[in-house]
């Protein structure tokens, strides 16, 4: 301890950076910048830490020592005078408001909204914790207000004398006057100040102004400096409030705000602006600027982060700092020299200093008001003073033990429990007031603290949703901060708090998760998905924990039988020195796991219902507030939009334009009321945006949804809602955002696709009708609100759900075009490329299908007439509207690069040209199939052109396979029913033989380049049946020309060795197919008939003989097609015996079989082998007698088995049954084969 002799005026120790405000407001981070002042007290007990958070007052002045024998009974000059050293302690020294406010610790809570929740244990005047520290040691009564928002404690004085006396004026809080008289104080009145105390507080308040001037006729301050210093102040040093949203407020909100200034408490905590911008990111906020009054401003001086051992607690000080003495900061006190220091107020000097970082007090001795002397004390050496000593490790453990008591029982958010002790008791009691509120029998019982509490939850929840956005761990405590503020407030009269509050809970639930997610973040809050997901199993647990923490933790301090209404008590406060004599076992707020659903369904109904409950709030709101009478329904209301229904259903013509039309950018000023007599710019308008907005959204998923699950009458329903939410949305915004028309823009994709699915689904109507009918109360309820501001017609086209194919098919060709339009308008032209090549490609999609409906319409229409005739119109009509949807098609996915889809519509235009070319075909008089028409070579050619175009498009066959193949396998079919129609139907009249012969040719041999007999697919054995067909056809050609032909023997010759060479080539392609026994019997017996011919045109005898040789050579390789054709009636046979046994015997096989093998056809062909059998076989016999030269011994054999089987041929049974006779075939050509030993798998060529 050291006395100091005398300091000038004006001597200044070296600033430190002590106070120090926080750029960018207060925040509360674990780090400590180098401007903050942190000093550990030096006492190896206990450690202290402190950082300024933030302080109003300036760099501490040295302090004046006044002379010896000053009277501190006269006031200085600057007596009272506003000063920015002292803060608010000068002028609350007089006692005028030295009493902590009620609510002061929530304006230091709104300002540090950061640390609220998980930072910090708790947060108080520092007043408040001195009281409860020296509770063992002080026998004053002590009584506060405690409330929790996660596992911060908020606590504040309650004054019950001051609460009592307001309840005698106003009647509230009767029922806590009359708890108090029964169960703690029977007696109570109203404890008078002595003068004594109001004389201690007038010397220290003139001492301050003497320490600041040090003059003793000091001279007053000007009125306009103090003015000037203090505005300056306030802009250096007040907080900036942590709002969710920088918003400026419009003069038409200030003096709207002035207006309600003097309403009612609701007003101070009006909501911040909720701009109409609908990024998710933006979130109400609850409090404008200059809206913080009554008690929820922080006052302090300065604000305070302090750890005290482990307890970190946010302080708000007036304690003023000089600087001065060996050290730049001390505590001034003023001290009676008669009366020694006792143990209460070493604790006051000691814990002051500590929580100011203070390290050094400066006490003033006087008596009766006159200064004697001054002292300097270390900090560290308070405890240790005469008369108050005291040991700072007792002081740590009552710490300890308070916040662990309160911590443990304080468990329910947005309670307010009251700590109290009665002057003179030993004993602590925490109440629950909330409860004790709700028991009481007045009907409405207020309890002042209910709106500061909601407000407070609110911000925090606000605060955590900004970390939410990179973090869903805090969801969970965010919807429970939000439902228990709900829970605390009357919608009647805080509408707006829980409007809000309800549209943040929907923000909660991610709508736009990509579904491979769903699975993974079930346990995304970090506990089991059942923890707090409904609020009374909360309340359950809670206590559960309270009860088991009583028992456990408090045994010894059984209940007084008067205080059941006591939540915990403290039966001593001499307990509260043991060392962890109270242990904190009540988990708060456990793991607060947010309900993530797997089913997206279920999150879209949890938000569905929250914004109902939103929109609720509003609603109830419009109607007082308004000054303007309820609309009335008659009478139309000045708006943008003309109400389509009234005009009548539009024409579907202007379906595109009813689709646009709420989705211009509109930028005009709404100077009228919305429909439901709404202002714009009000806070309920703003709300109802961020409202409407999000329930679209939610219905356009569940709409995604049900599309998924091929529910498409209930994806049309949800489409609809949605599209009506976003009608309401334009028919209150005065301007639409970029996002808000990219979000329109999939609506209308979405709602495009719907009706493309029900054209396409058409079997399932029935079912589609009863899903999009279903409506739930929940879903009424939104639209009866969203008619409140519009007629919700705009998108009815779109959304009806119609009987008629062509219909949807239009609506969703239209949807997409509404999309499109919207997105190369000139608000998304810069937005929108991805979304643009999506709705380009839907666009192209839907246009293919409608070419398809008229292209198969017309298909239709042809099959449909009895007799072939001229094209009708009306097939024109649908041929003219399908060439245009395949055109337009083409140039969509164009424009996207998109070859494959490019080649598949022209490949379908090409199908639409051979429609038309079997249209055109020629009819003769009989009506018959007339000649190949030039109108049918056209268009055929014209789908070859397509087919090319499309094979172009796609470069090559590894783009996309598939598609390749396809328009392959159709350039082939062309080609050759090109080829068919000109060999079968030639048009003679036209043109000469020859060049038919050749176009045929060519036709043919281009058909067969496009037969992919190489790749292995499902089209391999249709492009080998072709590819032999085509063969067949040319060999066909060959023969009948080399037959006809006379004269010209090297074009003979050549037709022979062609027909020759395809007839070998069509042998070996069907002999390799397996199941066309038919089309291979056919085409041997062709070329045995050809050998037959060349025959007949030789004269030699060898010649001869070496003809027919091998045309029985050929008709041997019949054997190969007899045994198919048998093999196939067998299999038939035994499935009809196994039918019925009986008729299986006696019925005619011919008219039974079902199988692929066409019976007619093989008796058809039958009636020639014999013959031609019979012939080769006879001629043979006779070339072979008659031969000039000696037989050998083989062609004796040979004779022989030629006459064996001749012989078995005439004797054979006409009437045999056609199994028997082609088994006997098989039997002779058998015979034939193993002698002449040929090849019977190769073919003579």
């Amino acid at each position: 301890m050291s006395s100091i002799g005398s300091a000038s005026v004006g001597d200044k120790e070296p600033d430190i950076p002590f106070e120090m405000e926080e750029v960018g407001g207060p925040t509360c981070t674990g780090e400590v910048s180098k401007h903050d002042a942190v000093v550990c007290s030096g006492n190896s007990e206990i450690k202290s830490r402190a950082v300024v958070k933030y302080s109003a007052a300036p760099p501490p002045a040295s302090y004046a020592v006044l002379q010896e024998k000053t009277d501190l009974k006269l006031p200085p000059a600057n007596w009272l005078r506003e000063n920015p050293q002292l803060g608010s302690a000068g002028t609350t020294a007089l006692g005028s408001s030295s009493k902590s406010k009620p609510f002061s610790s929530f304006g230091m809570a709104y300002d540090f909204i950061d640390c609220i929740g998980d930072d910090v244990d708790v947060v108080s005047d520092s007043e408040n914790i001195k009281k409860l520290l020296k509770i063992p040691y002080s026998k004053s009564h002590v009584s506060m207000a405690v409330h929790r928002v996660g596992r911060t404690l908020l606590l504040d004085e309650l004054d019950i004398q001051e609460l009592f006396m307001r309840s005698s004026q106003t009647g509230d809080w009767t029922w806590l006057k009359e708890f108090y008289q029964r169960l703690i104080d029977q007696k109570w009145q109203r404890k008078k100040k002595s003068k004594e105390h109001w004389y201690q507080k007038a010397i220290l308040s003139k001492f301050l102004y003497y320490s600041i001037n040090g003059d003793g006729a000091a001279e007053p301050v000007p009125d306009n400096l103090n003015e000037g210093d203090e505005e300056s102040g306030a802009e250096e040093f007040s907080p900036s409030w942590p709002n969710t949203i920088t918003s400026s407020h419009t003069d038409e909100e200030d003096s709207a705000a002035s207006k309600q200034e003097s309403v009612s408490m609701d007003s101070l905590f009006a909501l911040g602006q909720v701009t109409s911008v609908p990024k998710e990111q933006n979130l109400p906020t609850l409090f404008n600027e200059g809206e913080n009054s009554q008690g929820l401003r922080n006052d302090f001086v300065r604000n305070i982060m302090w750890t005290f051992e482990d307890i970190h607690m946010l302080v708000g000080s007036n304690m003023p700092i000089f600087g001065g003495g060996r050290y730049p900061a001390v505590s001034l006190r003023l001290r009676d020299n008669n009366k020694p220091i006792n143990i209460l107020t070493g604790i006051d000097y000691w814990l002051d200093n500590l929580m100011c970082n203070v390290p050094e007090l400066v006490m003033c001795f006087h008596v009766n008001g006159i200064v004697q002397k001054y002292e300097m004390i270390k900090t560290e050496d308070i405890p240790h003073l005469e008369n108050s000593t005291f040991s700072t490790r007792v002081v740590k453990d009552i710490a300890q033990n308070i916040l662990s008591f309160l911590k443990s029982n304080c468990t329910k958010e947005g309670h307010t429990y009251w700590l109290f002790k009665a002057s003179g008791s030993d004993i602590v009691k925490l109440y629950d007031l909330t409860t004790l509120c709700e028991e009481a029998e007045e009907e409405k019982c207020q309890n002042p603290f209910t709106l500061p509490v909601a407000v407070l939850l609110y911000k925090v929840a606000s605060n955590l949703m900004l970390k939410a956005r990179q973090n869903r761990k805090h969801n969970g405590t965010i919807r429970t901060l939000l439902l228990n503020c709900v829970k605390l407030l009357d919608q009647e009269r805080h509408p707006q708090i829980i409007a809000s509050a309800h549209y943040m809970l929907s923000e909660l639930f991610q709508l736009d998760e990509p579904p491979e997610e769903d699975g993974t973040e079930s346990l995304r809050a970090g506990g089991s998905e059942d923890s707090y997901s409904d609020e009374d199993r909360e309340e359950e647990d809670e206590d559960l924990t309270e009860e088991s923490d009583e028992n456990s933790s408090y045994s010894s301090c059984s209940r007084p039988q008067d205080d059941s209404k006591a939540v915990a008590v403290i039966r001593s406060v001499g307990e509260l020195s043991v060392p962890e004599k109270y242990k904190s076992t009540h988990q708060i707020r456990p793991s607060c796991a947010f309900p993530v659903s797997q089913d997206k369904e279920e999150r879209c109904r949890h938000v569905l219902s929250y914004v109902l409950k939103g929109l609720k709030a509003v609603d109830g709101t419009i109607k007082k507030e308004s000054d303007l009478p309820a609309a009335d329904p008659n009478t139309p209301i000045p708006l943008k939009y003309e109400d389509r229904s009234a005009t009548g259903a539009c024409s579907a013509e202007n379906g595109i334009s009813l689709l646009l039309e709420r989705a211009g950018t509109l930028q005009y000023d709404q100077k009228y009321p919305t429909r439901s007599g709404m202002i714009p710019g009000s806070w309920q308008h703003r709300m109802k945006l961020q409202l409407f907005l999000k329930a679209s959204k939610a219905y356009y998923v569940l709409s995604d949804a049900a599309t998924n699950l091929l529910k498409y009458g209930r994806a049309l329903r949800y489409i609809k809602l949605s599209l009506q939410c976003y009608d309401a949305y334009c028919s209150v915004s005065g301007a639409l955002h970029p996002q808000v028309l990219l979000f329109h823009s999939q609506c209308l994709s979405l709602c495009g696709d719907i009706q493309l699915m029900l054209a396409q689904n058409a079997n399932n109507r029935a079912a589609y009708l009863e899903e999009y009918s279903y409506q739930t109360k929940e879903d009424q309820e939104i639209l009866h609100s969203l008619h409140r501001e519009s007629s919700c017609q705009a998108f009815n086209m779109a959304t009806d759900l119609a009987m008629d194919p062509e219909y949807q098919l239009f609506v969703s060709s239209k949807c997409y075009e509404a999309a499109y339009e919207l997105l190369v308008s000139e608000a998304l032209k810069d937005h929108a490329a991805d979304q643009l090549a999506q709705v380009l490609k839907r666009l192209g999609n839907i246009r293919n299908e409608m070419g398809v409906f008229y292209m198969n319409q017309s298909a239709a229409l042809q099959t449909e007439k009895e007799v072939k005739r001229s094209v009708s119109v009306a097939e024109q009509e649908m041929w003219k509207k399908s060439f245009a949807f395949f055109e337009k098609g083409m140039k969509d996915f164009e424009a996207i690069g998109d070859k494959t889809n490019t080649a598949l519509l022209l490949c379908n235009t090409g199908r639409l040209m051979r429609i038309c070319a079997q249209a055109h075909c020629g009819v003769a008089d009989d009506q018959s199939r007339g000649e190949f028409s030039p109108e049918e070579a056209l268009y055929y050619n014209k789908a070859i052109d397509y087919y090319l175009r499309a094979m172009k498009s796609l470069a090559n066959r590894e783009n996309h396979p598939a598609v390749w193949d396809s328009v392959n396998w159709e350039l082939s079919t062309t080609y050759f029913t090109l080829a068919t129609l000109l060999q079968d139907y030639a048009p003679l009249s036209r043109k000469a033989q020859e060049q038919i012969e050749r176009e045929v040719t060519e036709a043919m041999m281009k058909s067969l380049k496009y037969c992919d007999l190489q790749t292995e697919s499902a089209r391999q054995p249709l492009y080998q049946y072709r590819a032999a067909t085509i063969h067949h056809r040319l060999a066909s050609m060959y023969h009948s020309c080399f037959r006809n032909q006379v004269g010209d023997e090297h074009l003979r010759k050549q037709h022979r060795s062609l027909a020759e060479l395809h007839y070998s080539k069509a042998v070996c392609l069907f002999l390799s197919l397996k199941d066309a026994p038919c089309e291979l019997l056919r085409t041997l017996l062709e070329r045995v008939a050809f050998a037959e011919f060349t025959m007949a045109g030789q004269s030699s005898s060898a010649a001869k003989l070496k003809s027919l040789t091998g045309a029985l050579e050929i008709m041997t390789e019949t054997r190969h097609a007899f045994q198919l054709i048998h093999k196939e009636l067998l299999e038939e046979q035994i499935e009809l015996n196994e039918q019925d046994p009986e008729s299986a015997e006696s019925s005619d096989l011919a008219s039974t079989l079902t199988s692929g093998l066409n019976i007619e056809e093989v008796v058809k062909l039958i009636g020639v082998f014999e013959p031609s059998f019979s012939f080769l076989l006879l001629q043979l016999v006779k070339l072979m007698t008659t031969a000039k030269r000696k037989p050998s011994n083989k062609d004796e054999e040979l004779l022989k088995t030629y006459k064996n089987v001749y012989s078995k041929l005439l004797r054979a049974e006409k009437n045999t049954p056609l199994l028997s006779r082609v088994m006997f075939y098989i039997e002779l050509l058998q015979q034939l084969t193993a002698e002449t030993g040929s090849d019977n798998k190769g073919s003579v060529s």
